[in-house]
Parts: C-alpha cells; sequence; structure tokens
C-alpha cells in the first residue's frame, strides 16, 4: 500500500511540474504554415530581415485568466486581461508590454492554442497587434541594444488580469530564445547604383540643374538593403522643373499611391475654392448654417457656433483626438459606423478643446460633408471639374465613406507626378499655366501656422497643412506640408525652389515618418542645396 502511494504521489508531482511547464516559442524568417518546423537556430539581422514566432500553449489565454480570478465573467477577463510580452537582449530585460486589450480578437483569447505571428514583415506587415509590440520595444531601447555584433534574443509571453485596481501576472505560457548577428548598416556599392533619368510629364519638364548624385546613390542603395523601408517612390521638384525621379520596391510612373492623410489637404484647397465661387460664405461660416444641430446627440450651442476655420486648423470643441485611443472622436471609432458624419456631430461637447490644436480626422469628415452639400454637381464632380482637370490630373481614385462622399479623412490615390503638381500649385501661390486655381489669400492662409502642436517643438498646422523646419546640416529649412501614414509627404519649402515628393507603404510603423524625415535631412536637402 506504501508503495502503491509513493507511486501515486510521484505521477501526481510529475504531472504537475509537465502541467507548468512553459511551451516552447521558436523563431523564423519567414512565415511559416501552421505545424512547420523549420525553425531558426540563428539568424542575421539585417534592415531587410523578417522575424515571425511560433508557440503553441498548453490552454487558450481565457483559461489562464481564469485560474488568475476564478469566478469572473470571461467578457469581464476579455476586458481586463490579455498577454504580457517581454523582450530580453542578452539577458536583460529591455520591453515589458501588457497588450491592451482587444488585440488579439476575441476568438484568439477564447480558444486559440496557437500563436503564429510577424514581429517584422517588412513587405505585408500592416502594424498588426503583434508587429506593434516589436516597435514600441524598438523605441523603448530594443533598436540601441541590438547594436551590430552577436546578441541573444529572448521572448517570453505571460497572462495578465488588471482589475478592481489590482495587476495580477500568471505564470510563464511560452518562451523562446535566438542567437543574433545583427548587421543594421549594410555596405552599399555605389558603383552599381544608377540614377534614373528623369522624362518630360505633363505640366512638369525636366531640369538640368545639379545635384549632388551620389548622395542621391547612397539613398537608393539604403532603400534597397532595406535600411529605409517600404518606400515607393521620391519626386524632387526644382524651380517648376522635374529634377528627380525614383521608384521603389515594385512602384512606378504610373503606380497609384494610398497616401492616406496627405488627402486632408485637399479637402482644405476645395474649401478655398468653394469660398472663392460664392459657395460658402467664408472659413468663418457656421455649422449652424449648415446642419440642424439640435437634433444631434449631446447637443451644444458650442456645435452651432463651431466655424469651418475651426475645422480647418483642428481646433473645434468636438470631443475626438486621434492620438488619444480612449477618446471617443478617435478615428478608429468612426469607421465602423454606418453614417461618419452623424458619428461626428452626435460627440460630446468639450469647450476647454475648443481653441487648442488636437488632431480630428472626423471634422475633416464634416467638412468633406459640407463641400459635398454645397458645391454644384457634389464634391467628386466639383474637384475634377476645378482642381483635377486644369492641373491635368486623370488617372486618380477617391476613397468614399458610406454614403457614398468622397472621404477627406485620406485616401486619395494618384500617382507621385500628379501629387509633385498640387504641391507645385502651392509653390505658385494658386496658379498654373498662367491660370489662378487658388487664390493668394487663401494660399497664405493655408500657409500661417494658425495653431502651435502641443508637445512638438516648433512645429504648428495651418489649413489642414503641417508646418515645420526641416535641419539638414547646420542649417534649417522651413515648409508646410501635407502628411500621411506610412511615411508619405507632399513638401511645399518656404524660402528654397522645392517641391518633395516622398510616398511609402510603411502603414502603423513606428519608423515611418522618422526615416521620411533623415531622408529630406540627411540625403535630399544637401543633394539640392549648395
Amino acid at each position: 500500500m506504501k508503495r502503491l502511494t509513493i507511486i501515486f504521489l510521484t505521477m501526481v508531482m510529475t504531472s504537475t511540474i509537465n502541467a507548468q511547464k512553459p511551451s516552447q516559442l521558436f523563431f523564423s524568417g519567414v512565415r511559416l504554415p501552421n505545424g512547420d518546423t523549420t525553425f531558426l537556430r540563428s539568424y542575421t539581422l539585417t534592415p531587410a530581415a523578417d522575424l515571425f514566432f511560433i508557440t503553441r500553449f498548453d490552454k487558450p489565454l481565457m483559461q489562464k485568466l481564469q485560474e488568475l480570478s476564478p469566478g469572473t465573467s470571461s467578457d469581464t477577463l476579455i476586458r481586463y486581461g490579455n498577454f504580457q510580452f517581454t523582450l530580453l537582449v542578452d539577458g536583460k530585460k529591455i520591453y515589458e508590454s501588457n497588450l491592451w486589450p482587444g488585440a488579439p480578437d476575441k476568438r484568439t483569447i477564447d480558444s486559440a492554442t496557437l500563436l503564429n505571428r510577424a514581429l517584422i514583415d517588412n513587405k505585408n506587415g500592416s502594424g498588426s497587434w503583434s508587429e506593434s509590440f516589436w516597435n514600441r520595444f524598438a523605441r523603448s531601447g530594443g533598436a540601441a541594444a541590438l547594436s551590430d555584433g552577436l546578441h541573444i534574443l529572448k521572448m517570453e509571453i505571460r497572462p495578465y488580469l488588471t482589475y478592481a485596481g489590482e495587476t495580477k501576472t500568471g505564470k510563464l505560457m511560452a518562451a523562446g530564445e535566438l542567437p543574433l548577428q545583427v548587421i543594421n548598416n549594410p555596405p552599399v556599392d555605389l558603383s552599381q547604383i544608377r540614377i534614373n533619368t528623369p522624362r518630360d510629364y505633363d505640366g512638369l519638364p525636366v531640369s538640368g540643374e545639379y545635384y549632388d548624385t551620389s548622395l542621391i546613390k547612397e539613398l537608393k542603395g539604403k532603400i534597397a538593403a532595406g535600411v529605409f523601408k517600404r518606400i515607393t517612390s521620391i519626386a524632387v521638384i526644382k524651380n517648376g522643373k522635374l529634377l528627380i525621379e525614383e521608384y521603389f520596391n515594385g512602384a512606378n510612373r504610373e503606380t497609384l499611391h494610398n497616401t492616406r492623410s496627405v488627402g486632408k489637404s485637399f479637402a482644405s484647397t476645395l474649401t478655398g475654392m468653394a469660398i472663392a465661387d460664392g459657395h460658402l460664405s467664408g472659413e468663418l461660416e457656421n455649422l449652424g448654417s449648415i446642419y440642424q444641430l439640435d437634433t444631434f446627440a449631446n447637443y451644444h450651442t458650442g456645435k452651432t457656433n463651431t466655424t469651418l476655420r475651426e475645422l480647418l486648423t483642428m481646433s473645434t470643441g468636438f470631443d475626438g483626438f486621434d492620438e488619444d485611443p480612449n477618446s471617443p472622436g478617435n478615428e478608429e471609432n468612426m469607421y465602423p459606423t454606418a453614417n461618419w458624419v452623424k458619428f461626428a456631430l452626435d460627440l460630446p461637447w468639450r469647450e476647454e478643446m475648443r481653441g487648442r490644436w488636437h488632431y480630428f480626422t472626423a471634422g475633416v469628415v464634416i467638412l468633406g460633408d459640407v463641400l459635398n452639400r454645397r458645391v454644384p454637381g457634389g464634391l467628386k464632380a466639383y474637384a475634377d471639374e476645378k482642381l483635377f482637370k486644369p492641373l491635368g490630373i486623370k488617372n486618380y481614385q477617391w476613397q468614399f465613406t458610406p454614403q457614398e462622399v468622397p472621404n477627406t479623412a485620406g485616401g486619395i490615390q494618384m500617382n507621385t507626378l500628379d501629387f509633385a503638381k498640387y504641391g507645385l500649385l502651392y509653390k505658385n501661390n494658386g496658379r498654373w499655366k498662367n491660370n489662378q486655381l487658388l487664390t493668394e489669400s487663401w494660399i497664405k492662409a493655408s500657409f500661417t501656422p494658425q495653431k502651435k502642436i502641443e508637445g512638438r517643438n516648433e512645429e504648428y498646422y495651418g489649413y489642414l497643412f503641417w508646418n515645420k523646419s526641416f535641419p539638414s546640416g547646420t542649417k534649417k529649412y522651413e515648409a508646410f506640408y501635407c502628411a500621411g501614414n506610412g511615411g508619405n509627404y507632399i513638401v511645399v519649402f518656404k524660402d528654397q525652389p522645392l517641391v518633395i515628393v516622398i510616398t511609402a507603404t510603411a502603414y502603423g510603423q513606428y519608423y515611418a515618418h522618422p526615416q521620411s524625415n533623415r531622408i529630406l535631412s540627411e540625403y535630399l536637402l544637401p543633394s539640392l542645396i549648395r
């Protein structure tokens, strides 16, 4: 009997130890099909390299959360619990993140025992929750820790629950490590790189002016090596002529680029045209003249008195701030709704926000709806007749709201040189081929620092245009510019005869705008300004 008891206890202890043992986490340089075991034993991590991980848990995350708080409902656990991801480099914890509830999705939390995810996906990545975790790691010391040379990368996964003022972290669910040879700056052989020779384009004759081709070759080499990621095109207009035209990652002269919020600036242009044509009384016209606002939720007289100028400068009192994930008017809350304008006009009112800049995409949707109501034939036809046809822009694509109104939140697509012509229109004070398409006074108002951007050093906002100075060497060069997610820019320099377009698809990536800034400051400006 005693011998049987010892055997039984041994079996229980063995079972308990095995149950508590964390799962193995494996790394791969490509996304592997589920069940594939071609895992990395070591890896050379370059700027162009991808990195994925795969692990299989003994039970779903939901069961782990239930162990942390027995008796708590699954709905509550999903609202307040998730994975905790930790990355260590050479045995030192660099970054730990309690992932926000909602990513991964409910199905994964409820039932999935397999995670097969990207940390770095240079070709197809779209800023998914696992990529965002890696991006935060890189920003929080990971990039510095993974300096050139040999390193050991380790990843750990645990459950966590923050509820009733307390955060509980569960036992280790999975862990794995990978020896890395890190090469951050692959060598570039300039002798193997050729500069593209531009051809004339409608409204953009070719320039013969000098520029430093060695810097542009180095830039092209670093884009090819992945130092600058997912850049698709660069064009430079100098003194009204096409000087540089380069394409990358499968793009060409005809490619239509989705430049995301660059499209917001087009709403400003069309507002200026509508005012000049008498369809709007001016930028001080208020929303009360357009909407019956007391029929919307959260009515406040401030909504009635909100001016078009406040929409143009993102300084209304509507409770919407895209940079705050908890803001009721965050754009991510708008997109799933059936009527984006109603979503925006229904928002609560916060008087303390009025007059202060806060990035508010839904406000630009309101502006687009105002234009669509007021201009003859609707916004799509008006934009084509008043802006695109005069500029010779024939091949472009709008995105649309659920009400089939052009989406002024962003996403208009056209080729690089047509975007360049749009920038040149502003550089030429609204004139194109001797026709005044946009009044000089509107250009001046748009290119005036109307609002200080809080939390940023010497950055301002005009009429749906950004304003700052780009450093290069010992000098700074002021510009007004359109900007869109992914690193997309149309830059109009104030005191230099330059318009520069950069298109990119690094959507949702932390490096998107910083790398476009580096391209401007370290390569394009020093190449162009002698």
